[in-house]
């Protein structure tokens, strides 16, 4: 059967994850946490990315970014794969695949989506319970785009400098964001896109990448979400 395409547009943000083999760990200790965002960085100023949000989790990673073109974002991941996964074989004396296949994406509309898919990465330490409040985790992005903190890998998406004039309110009222609850329907909804690859948006904008790609992206089957067993690696 063949593999259902990915679809990319040059400067449609996109929501990115990709997950351990069998959901086994990909991260071991702090070192590697660090050696992958630095392999992200050098990827997306090759490839030409930009980092809006990521959460490195211990089995999987999510990530945020707009592609300067259509290639940009498939380029990058490979770039980090094919680097990142002889690190981890070489130092823990393994072999093997570390990945389970493909990273899985999909693009994100910009005006309704790309705010709650900005909260929906950074909150996964905590729907995973590794910690309380997203500001306690330190390998996500939560830092830089709530609390200011610098961080070279992450630049703001248009989306997020429309929440304010100055730095100081978009952040709080980026904050803010994370006072709200998340309905299980919501967060059913990112993730069902995101495995299916189908442009996350209303059909206006489905309609409008499916003409710039001149092809038909699909639709979600609608239904009630499932119940989904987590645990601390996350979702």
């Amino acid at each position: 059967m063949p593999r259902k395409p990915r679809y990319f547009l040059q400067g449609i943000p996109a929501h990115i994850v990709q997950r351990g083999n069998n959901r086994q760990a990909v991260f071991f200790e702090q070192a590697d946490y660090a050696t992958y965002l630095s392999l992200l960085s050098k990827a997306k100023e090759r490839y030409s990315c930009i980092i809006h949000s990521y959460a490195l989790m211990t089995n999987h990673v999510h990530v945020l970014a707009t592609p300067e073109t259509r290639e940009s974002i498939s380029q990058m991941m490979q770039y980090v794969g094919r680097q990142y996964v002889p690190y981890v074989n070489q130092k823990y004396q393994r072999t093997g695949t570390l990945w389970e296949g493909r990273f899985k994406a999909t693009i994100v509309e910009s005006a309704e989506y790309l705010l709650a898919c900005y909260r929906y990465i950074e909150m996964n330490p905590v729907r995973a319970g590794i910690v309380e409040h997203p500001a306690e985790y330190r390998w996500s992005s939560y830092g830089k785009n709530a609390l200011l903190k610098g961080n070279p890998l992450v630049n703001e998406h248009s989306g997020y400098l429309a929440l304010g004039s100055t730095a100081e309110q978009r952040a709080s009222k980026y904050r803010s964001l994370f006072e709200l609850e998340v309905s299980d329907a919501e967060l059913a909804n990112i993730r069902s896109h995101t495995l299916s690859g189908t442009p996350l948006g209303n059909d206006k904008f489905r309609t409008q990448i499916e003409t710039a790609l001149e092809t038909s992206t699909g639709k979600v089957k609608r239904g009630r979400p499932k119940k989904r067993v987590t645990d601390r690696k996350g979702l």
